[in-house]
């Protein structure tokens, strides 16, 4: 049953100092931690399942799709680099209408320690924060196209996200996502962001009291989640969308833990 949500997310406390957020490392022991000050504030999280109409991707900076994957386990990267990223392509190519579409990541995530220690997965982003600057997002484009990256960015294009169960339904750690008319350009501060084989950077977020929370319910393995981290456009659509993993407290006694997987594609137009 759908409802709304009071609980803590994670904000950035502003200090003169740049931030430095330093991606875990997958295994049971998985932590995030960040060289900057940290401290929880009290949202509403309403159940985008009520929204009328439903978010999308170039106002709120979020969809939720029905899309069933053909992928019979999520934890064989063979079967996520020959079935599911061509299905997570065709998908967000339907959605968005892009021209083209490259997925180059996949992360999987769990709140469980066993799991995490088990399957060698990270655990949930439980700070509010965006994957992308305008810079980290063309030096990603860089990285990927090489040759290519002069010439496309001379269009537009775009981040997009393809988060999803890959367990039962989603109830103990799910995703919050913030509405993007809703936050500031004032509200993201870049921050670096150190990783065991890159530096690059990411967004973390100061609290802003008119930011709208929203989260879907129970979601399922035969839902997925598109989130758009950047967008190059700046014709009054949505660019970005923070969000967070956070600790549901209505999590039914005895709910199974949270296995996802999020999937990040570069998305190009005309």
């Amino acid at each position: 049953m759908s409802h709304t949500i009071q609980t803590d997310l994670g904000y950035l406390i502003p200090t003169r100092e740049k931030p430095v957020y330093f991606a875990s490392q997958a295994g049971a022991e998985a932590e995030l931690k960040i060289a900057a000050k940290i401290a929880p504030q009290s949202v509403e999280i309403a159940d985008a399942r009520d929204k009328f109409p439903p978010p999308t991707l170039d106002r709120e900076g979020f969809a939720l799709v029905e899309h069933v994957s053909t992928v019979t386990d999520f934890y064989d990267d063979s079967q996520i680099q020959d079935i599911y990223e061509r299905e997570v392509a065709a998908l967000v190519k339907e959605v968005t209408g892009a021209l083209r579409v490259v997925v180059f990541d996949n992360t999987r995530r769990s709140d469980e320690t066993a799991i995490r220690g088990t399957r060698n997965t990270r655990e949930p982003s439980a700070v509010v924060h965006n994957d992308y600057t305008d810079a980290s997002a063309k030096k990603r484009l860089r990285d990927i196209l090489g040759g290519e990256t002069d010439e496309r960015l001379q269009h537009r294009y775009a981040i997009i996200n393809v988060w999803r169960s890959i367990a039962g339904p989603v109830l103990t750690t799910p995703l919050a996502l913030c509405d993007a008319t809703s936050v500031r350009e004032t509200d993201l501060v870049a921050t670096e962001r150190r990783a065991k084989d890159r530096i690059g950077e990411l967004q973390l977020v100061n609290y802003n009291p008119d930011q709208r929370w929203f989260w879907f319910s129970a979601l399922t393995s035969k839902e997925a989640i598109l989130l758009k981290t950047f967008d190059s456009a700046r014709d009054g659509r949505a660019r970005r969308s923070i969000h967070t993993a956070f600790a549901n407290p209505d999590a039914p006694a005895g709910a199974p833990p949270r296995e996802s997987i999020e999937t990040r594609a570069l998305v190009f137009f005309n």
